[in-house]
């Protein structure tokens, strides 16, 4: 009788251990908020990262297995600020008691006028390139993760304490790095609009070819105009893109004489080959690459 109730036991044991070792499961549809998760979850979540790198989250839209992703998950992360233009499906697919956090929304926008419609102002979805609001970004997550899982609390805000750390260190990298460079010299000429955040926070004027979204028209007026701007302000450098074509940016060097700066990350994180598939990775190598060519 006794052996028979320490082995219910131990069985019970067991099964409340794996009960507890049970992931919370997340979706993710953009780069960022999968790296969000990973932190600030630890072995507590599993993510699925749908949007993966090198992919345009302008332009994505979700297929069907990802769909079937959302049917089994407790939250669904989305970079928000209408950089996803899908939600409503990802809504349609997700169970009852699912939550859907477009993480973006939870903090003030910039915003700017739209390509070719010079009364329309859209909001600006890369909140990332601001270290800021990734430490914002992170809380949201945190706090989300939390109402899922109330019992694991301290141990979403032990892993978001830790990364905001890591964040804060790199503001302050950032910033070291940026003053080697003389104000004046903080021109940015980019591939399409995504660095105003980082402009803000670090005292840059930017010079985009295209709008807000890859997929906003280059039109041809716009192109002169951008090429006067550059010979008018004396810019040294332009940047491409990981995901764009460059060949309308070499046409504007041609032009004005200013040179190919290097390929900067704007829509999300990059491969591991380049060392770029973290958020630390990316910042780092679009400071460097941005410092080094201008200075």
């Amino acid at each position: 009788m006794k052996t028979s109730f320490i082995i219910l036991l131990l069985v019970l044991s067991v099964s409340v251990r794996l009960l507890a070792a049970d992931p919370i499961q997340v979706v993710s549809f953009s780069t960022i908020t999968t790296e969000i998760a990973e932190k600030v979850g630890g072995k507590l979540v599993k993510v699925t990262g749908v949007v993966k790198a090198g992919i345009d989250p302008h332009e994505y839209e979700p297929k069907p297995d990802d769909l079937k992703e959302v049917g089994s998950a407790a939250l669904i992360l989305a970079s928000g600020k209408h950089m996803e233009n899908y939600t409503s499906k990802l809504q349609e697919s997700a169970a009852p008691n699912t939550v859907l956090l477009q993480v973006g929304d939870a903090f003030p926008s910039l915003t700017m006028k739209e390509e070719g419609e010079a009364a329309k102002t859209v909001e600006d979805p890369h909140w990332w390139h601001s270290i800021a609001n990734m430490k914002k970004a992170v809380r949201v997550v945190q706090d989300a993760l939390t109402k899922i899982s109330p019992a694991d609390k301290d141990s979403f805000a032990k892993n978001a304490d830790a990364y905001e750390a890591q964040l804060d260190e790199l503001d302050k990298w950032v910033r070291a790095k940026i003053a080697e460079l003389p104000r004046d010299k903080r021109k940015l000429v980019t591939s399409h609009d995504a660095f105003q955040y980082f402009a803000r926070d670090y005292g840059f004027t930017i010079y985009p070819v295209q709008g807000v979204s890859t997929q906003d028209a280059i039109s041809s007026t716009g192109v002169a105009e951008l090429v006067q701007t550059i010979k008018d302000q004396h810019v040294k450098a332009v940047f491409f893109e990981n995901i764009e074509n460059p060949k309308v940016l070499k046409e504007i060097t041609a032009e004005t004489g200013a040179k190919i700066g290097g390929e900067l990350y704007a829509d999300g994180l990059g491969e591991k080959t380049d060392h770029t598939e973290t958020y630390e990775g990316m910042i780092r190598h679009n400071v460097t690459t941005i410092v080094e060519a201008l200075k």
